[in-house]
């Protein structure tokens, strides 16, 4: 049987979004089976649906300092709930191959704000280096 492969969405804001929801099920399968795994899956429940907040927090920014420092944190965060992933497929808790998509997902998603960081610093830079010229 052909799996029918579901297409990215391409809006930074729903990209987090769906990634949360999809940990969202995982958390509650976690939080069932107890132990380490509810004490885990807490963890990684709240990084990963701290990535989406702090993009959509960025897009509401008063200004580009705020905006990078908001994808700073949504980095960070994404780079954390992958941790916590790995933490759960490493240690047996959840098979790897159950979470093989989130953590691919994961990746996807700090390469993407890697991006945006990189590129909203290295503009603020250039704007902090054309008002210093002026002056």
């Amino acid at each position: 049987m052909k799996q029918v492969e579901r297409q990215k969405p391409k809006d930074i804001r729903e990209r987090p979004f769906q990634y949360a929801l999809r940990v969202v099920g995982l958390y509650q399968h976690l939080e069932r089976q107890g132990g380490a795994g509810r004490i885990i899956g807490a963890q990684l429940l709240r990084s990963a649906t701290s990535v989406g907040a702090n993009v959509e927090e960025a897009r509401t920014g008063n200004s580009r300092k705020e905006y990078a420092y908001r994808f700073d944190v949504a980095q960070r965060q994404a780079k954390e709930s992958l941790y916590w992933l790995r933490l759960l497929a490493e240690s047996g808790v959840v098979p790897a191959a159950r979470l093989d998509g989130l953590m691919a997902e994961a990746d996807e998603l700090i390469a993407i704000i890697t991006t945006i960081c990189v590129r909203t610093k290295r503009t603020l830079k250039a704007r902090a280096e054309a008002d210093n010229a002026c002056t």
